[in-house]
């Protein structure tokens, strides 16, 4: 059910990038279940505008000063909860998704920490928790799809929300995934 609802979003989120605009703010919060049990992206209050590109897609642009910390630390991006505004992509979205999917399976984001400022240096430092140690029954490729998305490096996350939301499909659809599990050697990389 976690996969079908975070295939939708993704979808939704990767209409948004396709015209030029990132939410920056993506949380359980901000899904809303509707009453035909449809997920509803919402509060685009700290949307940005998209505009350039580089290797990792368009770029945002507007006034947020750098240094400044927008969003919910537990499902923000390495690179904006270090305020680097100016490096924000589509990527940050996937992020933002990946927490959103890691805390529909777990029952909690991969990042709590005691205060904003804890929680900010562990998703800047440390790595998410197996999710299969905090719930054995997530299927093994619905972790991978997830770790995916959460990557510290943006170029290592999908390029955009409709790989996700495609990997998602294989997935529900009981198909081989992209998406491949970082073996030993990566993660001591």
């Amino acid at each position: 059910r976690a996969a079908g609802y975070l295939k939708t979003i993704a979808e939704a989120i990767h209409y948004a990038h396709e015209r030029g605009i990132l939410h920056r703010d993506l949380k359980p919060g901000n899904i809303l279940i509707d009453t035909n049990d449809q997920p509803r992206v919402t509060d685009f209050g700290l949307a940005k505008r998209l505009s350039g590109t580089t290797d990792h897609g368009p770029q945002t642009t507007g006034l947020t000063l750098t240094g400044q910390v927008l969003g919910t630390p537990s499902y923000m991006p390495p690179e904006q909860a270090a305020g680097k505004h100016a490096s924000l992509s589509r990527q940050t979205d996937v992020y933002a998704l990946g927490a959103i999917l890691y805390h529909a399976l777990t029952g909690r984001p991969p990042f709590i920490g005691e205060g904003m400022a804890d929680t900010i240096q562990q998703v800047l430092n440390a790595e998410p928790a197996s999710l299969r140690l905090i719930q054995p029954s997530v299927p093994a490729d619905l972790e991978t799809v997830c770790l995916k998305c959460l990557e510290k490096e943006p170029a290592r996350r999908y390029q955009t929300a409709q790989e996700l939301a495609e990997d998602l499909g294989r997935f529900l659809d009981q198909k081989p995934i992209q998406a491949r599990p970082v073996g030993a050697a990566g993660k001591f990389w």
